[in-house]
C-alpha cells in the first residue's frame, strides 16, 4: 500500500498519453470520464470503434504486427451460465450488444513508455487508414 499513490499515477499518466493519441484518430473513442469522477485505477483500456470499422479486422490486423488487443467482454446476459440458467439470447439486449461488439482492450500496463503507447496508437491510425 505504500507505493499505491505512485502506482496509480503511472497507470494514469499511460491512460492520459492514450487519450492524447488516440482522440487524433477519427472512427475510435477513448474511455470518457464523467466530472464526478474521482479517480481510476486503469486496470484495463478500452476503446469503442465506429460502427463502421471492424473490430474483429483490425484487432487481428493489430495482432498480426505484435500489439496484443483482444475484445473487451461478451455481454453478461449472453455468457454461457446465463443463457442456460436463464434463457437470454442474443437481441435480448441490442445496446449491450453493440457496445460489446465495438469495444477493444488495448496493451495497457503502469510499465508502458510513451513510446510504446505511441507504436500501438501509430499502427492502429495505420489500420484504421488502410482499411486492414
Amino acid at each position: 500500500m505504500s507505493r499505491i499513490e505512485e502506482l496509480l499515477n503511472k497507470r494514469q499518466q499511460v491512460a492520459d498519453w492514450y487519450a492524447e493519441r488516440l482522440s487524433e484518430i477519427q472512427g475510435v473513442e477513448a474511455p470518457v470520464l464523467v466530472s464526478e469522477t474521482t479517480r481510476v485505477s486503469w486496470f484495463v483500456y478500452v476503446i469503442r470503434f465506429d460502427a463502421t470499422l471492424n473490430r474483429d479486422k483490425i484487432a487481428e490486423t493489430l495482432k498480426s504486427r505484435g500489439i496484443p488487443v483482444r475484445p473487451y467482454f461478451l455481454p453478461i446476459h449472453l455468457q454461457p451460465y446465463m443463457v442456460e440458467q436463464f434463457g437470454y439470447r442474443a437481441g435480448d439486449f441490442p445496446v449491450t450488444e453493440d457496445l460489446g461488439e465495438r469495444g477493444l482492450a488495448l496493451p495497457f500496463s503502469g510499465m508502458m513508455t510513451e513510446d510504446q503507447v505511441e507504436i500501438v496508437c501509430q499502427t492502429l491510425h495505420d489500420c484504421i487508414l488502410h482499411k486492414e
